[in-house]
């Protein structure tokens, strides 16, 4: 995408490049949800971990503004009432960082990918989006991922309107993959016809992140 913008690297990023070269919180089990609710390799926390990389925008609700593009039959550019106007739903669901941490009974309101893509339309071609984000940020999703029954676009956590450094007012939230898939302050949603790799995804992490299959890493 040629107006794709690259975030600048932070020291985060730095560490988390060393850990995909090194394979670090690497285990090597393989679990289910099914049978397992916290991921090999994973620990629990009560709080919830900022991580970013070294930015918040600040975007308020009356400048939010997510761009629906690509190989859609319906595209859009969604103000805040716009997205308010769409049906609204209540989740719970847990969450699992590629840093190792996990927190459960994540409460959230927003709009379901269900009823994304009933407005939008995917055309046939569609396998794959790629979600852009107002600090430059991008991760990729397979588009049976984005459709997932449990996967939320977000704008409330535990009642309240969702915070700055948690990813307000807008962000995904994609419970069966590793966190980094739930890109924060998104506004851009693109329908590809590919899988492309994203900011974590060209600096070494797999391209999928399965938590339960431990997919941290790139197998390149």
């Amino acid at each position: 995408m040629a107006d794709e913008i690259e975030p600048e690297d932070s020291k985060l990023t730095i560490t988390k490049r060393k850990w995909a070269e090194q394979g670090k919180f690497l285990t090597g089990r393989i679990t289910r949800p099914e049978t397992d609710r916290l991921p090999p390799g994973q620990h629990l926390v009560k709080n919830w971990p900022v991580l970013d990389l070294g930015q918040q925008p600040q975007v308020s609700t009356e400048r939010w503004k997510l761009d629906v593009r690509g190989l859609v039959n319906n595209r859009r550019t969604l103000d805040w009432a716009a997205f308010q106007a769409l049906p609204q739903t209540g989740m719970r669901s847990d969450i699992h960082c590629v840093t190792t941490w996990s927190r459960y009974d994540n409460n959230w309101k927003g709009v379901s990918t269900h009823d994304f893509l009933d407005l939008v339309d995917p055309q046939e071609e569609a396998v794959a989006v790629m979600l852009t984000s107002y600090d430059g940020y991008t991760t990729n999703l397979l588009l049976s991922d984005f459709a997932s029954p449990d996967a939320i676009i977000v704008t409330e956590w535990e009642g309240k309107p969702l915070s700055e450094e948690h990813g307000g007012p807008v962000r995904l939230v994609v419970p069966h993959l590793y966190f980094w898939k739930s890109a924060k302050w998104i506004n851009r949603i693109e329908f590809l016809d590919r899988d492309q790799a994203g900011f974590w995804e060209k600096n070494g992490y797999h391209m999928r992140g399965d938590p339960w299959s431990e997919e941290r890493y790139s197998d390149d």
